[in-house]
């Protein structure tokens, strides 16, 4: 089995899961709070709808630690199969929900828990296919294949606001509050299917599993990675901070502000946001390159000062209107991409090869709640309280928590350059 061949089951299988992941950011925005909170202004709906946006994320670890149970019981390909059935039903489910005005606040409760299980079923989702990726790659060429499993996020993106933008466009308001809103939800459990039999193709087969002994990446229980690598996850999670937070900066809070607080066509933003999300996609692929030429830690250290640069930039672009909107959202896809291309690798080289599997999913899932979870939260509270400048400092935290890791991996010699 090839690294290419591996590329092929990973950027399907996260492409899958980044569109579940942003069809419920979008209707985050522009569904849920007129569904599940019209009984909140506008401002503190969307809010509120950002706090169950942010609860798979804090249900993620339990997820990594339930099906790490089920990995060294029954193998991967079980796991893998009850991880994206809960990813699939549960957001098959969100999109049967009936409103607040039909069974009052049973629907927010309903909606919470079906939340979860996606948090929960991302968790299990872990393959280690980027892992195995990794180390079946060639030396030269590291850095390269880093990237390949971050191509799934952009692509997810693209779908899922392209065909938000198509029923917005398509539908009134009110027939799209009403109904229109669910065809996404239904649309990705398909996709899921899709994505689970091209992961089991590869994780089933008796040379991935080969593949896995010889190079030692078996799943650990969550009590021997913390056990042997506590500080390790701790920097590592830390790491990819700025990245994780700028993710949600340039996708869900412009979003939000844009909806909120000016009156542009929602289906042109999303638009915007889909070829913004296209260069994201390229600079992807331009990173596993750079990378490659410059060494991980070096790479990523750039990558925060820029990432810092941009948080100071993004308030004063976001502010002007299309134009400034449109650079705004291609400027900071490129930063994104550029830095979350190598997001992936740069934590998976903290471990030693024989601890790297279970030591990955749980640095991802922390670095995910620290630098994402709680983002579009904070930084639209953050611009209702002191405009779009006072954002900006979320995302300059995240710049200021990476310097310190990356500075903290060097000074107890973790990873490699």
């Amino acid at each position: 089995m090839s690294p290419s061949d591996i590329a092929v089951g990973v950027i399907i299988g996260r492409t899958s899961e980044f569109f579940d992941f942003f069809v419920f950011a979008i209707a985050s925005v522009i569904v849920f709070p007129l569904r599940y909170f019209p009984f909140e202004e506008p401002l503190r709906a969307t809010l509120w709808s950002f706090a169950i946006f942010a609860l798979a994320f804090l249900a993620r670890p339990l997820g990594t630690a339930i099906f790490t149970v089920i990995d060294r019981a029954y193998g991967k390909g079980v796991k893998l199969t009850i991880a994206l059935l809960l990813l699939g039903t549960s957001t098959v489910a969100m999109g049967l929900v009936p409103s607040y005005e039909s069974i009052g606040a049973a629907a927010i409760v309903i909606l919470c828990i079906l939340r979860i299980g996606q948090g929960v079923a991302l968790g299990g989702a872990w393959d280690g296919l980027p892992a195995l990726l990794a180390v079946t790659a060639p030396k030269a060429r590291r850095g390269f294949y880093a990237m390949v499993p971050q191509l799934g996020a952009p692509l997810g993106l693209i779908v899922a606001s392209l065909l938000f933008a198509y029923l917005v466009a398509q539908l009134s308001q009110e027939d799209f509050i009403d109904w229109g809103w669910r065809y996404p939800f239904f649309v990705a459990f398909a996709i899921n299917v899709v994505a689970l039999f091209a992961r089991l193709r590869i994780v089933v087969t008796p040379e991935y599993e080969q593949m896995f002994h010889a190079r030692e990446l078996e799943p650990s229980t969550l009590r021997e990675a913390i056990a042997n690598d506590g500080m390790t996850i701790l920097v590592g999670a830390f790491v990819p901070l700025a990245t994780f937070a700028l993710f949600h900066m340039v996708t869900v809070f412009p979003l939000s502000w844009v909806f909120l607080y000016t009156d542009e066509s929602l289906a042109g933003f999303l638009l915007i946001e889909s070829v913004a999300a296209v260069f994201g996609l390229v600079a992807i692929y331009f990173s596993g390159v750079l990378a490659d030429r410059m060494g991980h830690r070096k790479y990523l250290f750039q990558g925060a000062i820029y990432i810092a640069g941009f948080s100071v930039a993004a308030p004063l672009l976001l502010s002007g209107q299309e134009l400034g909107e449109a650079i705004y959202m291609i400027l900071g896809f490129v930063i994104l991409g550029l830095n979350f291309g190598q997001s992936s690798g740069a934590v998976a080289s903290l471990f030693e090869r024989r601890r790297r599997y279970t030591g990955s999913a749980i640095v991802s899932d922390l670095a995910w709640l620290f630098g994402a979870g709680f983002a579009p939260l904070a930084a639209l509270a953050l611009s209702a309280w002191g405009g779009l400048a006072a954002s900006g400092l979320y995302l300059l935290s995240g710049a200021v928590c990476t310097f310190l890791a990356l500075w903290l991996a060097r000074k107890l010699e973790f990873g490699k350059s």
